[in-house]
């Protein structure tokens, strides 16, 4: 139903900043849960953040407090801003659109943070 588009990863040094992009097509972007998962090497994908509504959010505990994530319904575009990165941080980083029993992903983005 919704066709997602990931950009804005790359190499930074750890305590640096990232921000990550996720542009949607399709769907009814404004009454989706929209999310950031990531997946780094030899793990499973975890949820990183996602938001419901104009400000519904929610952090895993390792992320709160350094991770922001906020959406532009006009642009269909949810955003990952990500400060204080660390290291463990490093993964790839997938968007997820969740539409009622509809489950839609990204193609990834890779973050790698030096130490």
């Amino acid at each position: 139903q919704v066709q997602l588009v990931e950009s804005g990863g790359g190499l930074v040094q750890a305590g640096g900043s990232l921000r990550l992009s996720c542009v949607a097509s399709g769907g009814i972007f404004s009454l989706s849960t929209m999310g950031w998962y990531r997946q780094a090497p030899g793990k499973q994908r975890e949820l990183v953040a996602n938001i419901r509504g104009a400000a519904y959010t929610n952090y895993a505990d390792s992320v709160k407090g350094r991770f922001t994530i906020s959406r532009d319904n006009a642009k269909k575009t949810v955003y990952l801003q990500m400060n204080s990165l660390k290291p463990e941080d490093t993964a790839v980083y997938y968007c997820n659109c969740l539409l009622g029993s509809f489950d839609n992903w990204g193609q990834g983005t890779q973050v790698t943070v030096s130490s």
